[in-house]
């Protein structure tokens, strides 16, 4: 008997939906090509960098990022958790997924039952990076699983392991002995993710941003093996490949690992059929709770998928409580982008580049996972323990990190010029390419508050990039979309700030902007953004990485001269071109607009601040003071412009150049960003009150009034949208505050798409700045509406760039939406 307790504790703020329960509702895409895997995503599984997977409320792993950079969703249902209890009416057994497979697949298994509105069979919660299934009103026992990744703030070891650790609970609350057998089985999946095209051809999807097809090698098992693990005091399932020598990419192992505890009775099966009917494996675990004991380590032949599984059968006493831990890794060491462009991941830091050491990571997760958790609570509790914080609020700080794994993530080895290593997420899966350097302005809020040097690394990559030059030319895929034949354009122009650092399928952090719906080297916000995250992360991290500063001056300085050239008229400010070149990349801004231009001040007063401290450490070139000179000049002309050319009386103007009227909700970003920094006011806080107070009312309170009022029952939709299965404004919802409307509420543009959109992540700053402001009520509507849409509506773990009252979305699984930290950070300095 343990003293474990008979349920185990799942915070109140955890995300939670009853298993297998149908969504009535859910947001679909509003672009056919974009990507809709549709609502049944949960938190994912493993460390940052080191490739993840995803296990949903339907109880099945259905999400693999294992190849960086790459997608794919698929249920293969060979992997599964079973259960089977006996008692003294009977025996029962379920796979403990409630989505059986729809291909005929594992015929002979029996499938967990899903939730009904009358009868919840159990629920699923998460609180990244922890997870939990509690199984109700099925089995007798009471039955808990706590999954976990090894992540917690400033760890930069544990954070990168390709592992997940599955913690089950069984507790007896009945009056005789209950007998239980957990089933693990895995399908082997060595050497499937890796693209079979890698140096795929580059298109154009029908939005006009560059794409290109992953196909990867789903089913290509030949040579494949499996074999039992029983020394050193665990017992488990290894499953290799045919591949020999230095790993390529997809080469590797998976382990499945579990403690040899007495009075746990261990049986397995190295060589079943997961294609078949599955009744190889079936037959004898649901009538005894026993495998066979097969020893077949036979290779996987021409034509056939093989997997493997273990059972854990032990009997709980009356009031009895037990827990069996379960540890699932993977070493699969190698990312290839590029034909023949690698690169290691972080972990091999620790346990090597062989690829051959899954059973170690696997046995180093049993060892430590108490720690992990206990570490993962001493950072959450605290949070969770604040009365002035709503649980909402909560629930989605943390689950929003989930991006950090889920994005396509790379972590790389550690170099001296690294220390860390290099780190990177993916704009999103439709946008595949890495650090968008204008939507992590808002979304670097999570790497610089809980891991600062990848933070860092970002920034030094993007530091090393501005000063370089490639000349190959590309079509730009805007003036598609618009009907007009496309300019070339070159892809990096020397000095200026690239928007990207690459994409998967060539060379990240070495070949940049590899976006091409847009000309990024006219884009007025990208040097200002380089700049006001350097002084961000320097001022975050104490003011004292006088390196780190010394190192990223020069890119600073590259990117003030690249940018001050698009001061048409000499009046401090860079003027907007009238194409769409800013972060609102489907948007015109024509002169001064007070959303770069908020941005080029509030740089310069960063580049003055770096400049001086660099001068009193004796670190700064013999030019600075020239420079700094130069930055004052252009800073006093600038904030003589910026208030007197923009403002209209009650807030900022879009620009000077379109005669718009319309309500930007981002108009003063940058001064924002210079508050977070410290930075002096670019103007008087009455006008800022008096803008926010514009904002919220048009953008917010106004725009979703008129949603409301307009909602249709056939759902009236804007040029080139889907119709969700719901629409939110039909539902009497505010959905968060759009990008930009008239006073009123209304459209300047019915068929405008950026200003219609309700941008999940900007809505989270927007409300980081009202709650810097004193306005925490305003932030705090704008932010739970937000929210209510991701977490309700099928949106969790894969949460979008935008959402329209349409019930349709764009750009799942965004970097952007990680700002949410930003508002912490205002609302808890």
């Amino acid at each position: 008997m343990t003293d474990t307790p008979s349920r185990p504790s799942i915070p109140a703020q955890a995300w939670q939906r009853p298993l297998g329960q149908p969504w009535d509702h859910h947001y679909i895409v509003r672009y056919a090509s974009n990507l809709d895997d549709g609502p049944n995503h949960g938190a994912p599984l493993g460390g940052l960098g080191a490739g993840c997977i995803g296990r949903s409320p339907q109880g099945d792993f259905n999400l693999w990022h294992l190849d960086g950079g790459e997608h794919l969703f698929q249920s293969f249902p060979g992997c599964q958790f079973t259960l089977w209890e006996k008692t003294g009416a009977g025996t029962q057994v379920y796979a403990l997924s409630t989505q059986p497979p729809q291909d005929g697949r594992l015929s002979a298994w029996q499938w967990y039952p899903a939730s009904s509105r009358d009868r919840p069979t159990g629920h699923y919660y998460a609180l990244y990076p922890r997870s939990w299934y509690r199984y109700e009103q099925v089995f007798q026992a009471e039955i808990t699983c706590e999954q976990l990744s090894p992540i917690w703030p400033h760890n930069y070891q544990e954070a990168s392991y390709p592992v997940a650790l599955f913690e089950w609970t069984a507790h007896n609350p009945s009056r005789f002995p209950i007998t239980l057998s957990l089933m693990v089985s895995w399908q082997n999946l060595v050497g499937w993710f890796t693209n079979t095209q890698p140096s795929p051809e580059v298109r154009q999807r029908d939005d006009g941003s560059p794409y290109y097809d992953y196909v990867p090698a789903i089913g290509q098992s030949v040579g494949q093996v499996n074999q039992l693990i029983a020394n050193d005091g665990v017992k488990g399932l290894r499953l290799d490949g045919a591949w020999s020598g230095a790993p390529q990419e997809g080469d590797g192992q998976w382990c499945i690992l579990t403690p040899d505890t007495p009075g746990v009775e261990v049986s397995y099966d190295l060589r079943w059929d997961p294609t078949g009917d599955g009744s190889d494996l079936w037959d004898a675990f649901a009538r005894v709770g026993r495998l066979m004991n097969l020893m077949d380590t036979t290779p996987a032949a021409e034509g056939e998928q093989i997997a493997a599984a273990i059972a854990l059968r032990f009997t709980l006493q009356p009031g009895e409580t037990r827990q069996i831990p379960v540890a699932l890794a993977w070493d699969l060491p190698v990312t290839e982008f590029a034909a023949g462009v690698t690169s290691y991941r972080r972990y091999t830091d620790f346990f090597g580049k062989t690829g051959r050491n899954a059973q170690a990571i696997a046995f180093a997760a049993l060892n430590n996972y108490q720690v992990w958790q206990q570490q993962i609570v001493t950072w959450q509790q605290p949070i969770l323990a604040r009365a002035d914080l709503p649980d909402w609020f909560k629930m989605a700080l943390f689950n929003e990190l989930y991006d950090l794994a889920s994005g396509g993530t790379l972590w790389s080895t550690a170099t001296e010029a690294d220390p860390v290593g290099q780190f990177a997420v993916l704009e999103c899966l439709d946008y595949r390419w890495y650090e968008s350097l204008d939507v992590r302005l808002y979304g670097g809020f999570a790497t610089l508050l809980l891991w600062p040097q990848l933070e860092k690394a970002v920034l030094r990559a993007f530091a090393r990039a501005i000063p370089t030059q490639d000349d190959r030319q590309r079509v730009i895929g805007y003036y598609a979309t618009i009907g007009a034949d496309s300019p070339m354009a070159q892809r990096k122009a020397k000095g200026a700030t690239p928007h990207d650092l690459g994409a998967p399928n060539e060379q990240p952090w070495g070949q940049t902007n590899y976006t091409s719906y847009q000309d990024c080297n006219q884009w007025k916000d990208l040097g200002s953004d380089f700049v006001l995250q350097v002084y961000r992360a320097f001022q975050a991290t104490g003011a004292d990485d006088l390196d780190f500063l010394h190192t990223c001056w020069p890119a600073v300085v590259d990117t003030l001269q690249y940018l001050k050239q698009f001061d048409q008229d000499g009046d401090g400010i860079p003027e907007n071109s009238g194409a769409p070149d800013q972060t609102f990349d489907d948007w015109r801004l024509q002169g001064i607009s007070a959303y770069c231009g908020g941005l080029w001040l509030a740089a310069l007063e960063a580049a003055i601040a770096m400049g001086e401290r660099l001068q009193q450490a004796k670190l700064a070139p013999g030019n600075t003071p020239i420079l700094l000179t130069q930055y004052r000049r252009w800073l006093d002309n600038g904030l003589k412009a910026y208030h007197p050319k923009l403002w209209n009386g009650r807030y900022y103007r879009l620009d000077t150049g379109s005669k718009s009227e319309v309500v930007m909700a981002d108009q003063l970003c940058g001064q924002f960003m210079a508050r977070c920094l410290g930075l002096p006011d670019l103007v008087e806080e009455e006008y800022i009150q008096s803008a926010l107070a514009a904002i919220y009312n048009a953008c917010f309170v106004n725009f979703n009034q008129v949603a409301q009022s307009q909602a249709r029952p056939q759902q009236q939709k804007f040029e080139g949208a889907q119709v969700g299965n719901f629409s939110a404004a039909s539902l009497n919802l505010a959905i968060g505050a759009a990008n930009g409307v008239l006073p009123d509420g209304t459209p300047e543009d019915p068929d405008g798409t950026h200003q219609l959109e309700v941008w999940t992540g900007i809505n989270f700053g927007l409300a980081a700045f009202m709650a810097q402001m004193g306005k925490r009520e305003e932030a705090m509507a704008i932010a739970a509406a937000v929210v209510e849409q991701i977490y309700t509506y099928g949106l969790q773990f894969r949460t979008p760039e935008a959402i329209t009252a349409l019930g349709t979305y764009r750009a799942c699984h965004y970097m952007r939406p990680l700002a949410i930290w930003g508002l912490y950070a205002s609302l808890c300095p």
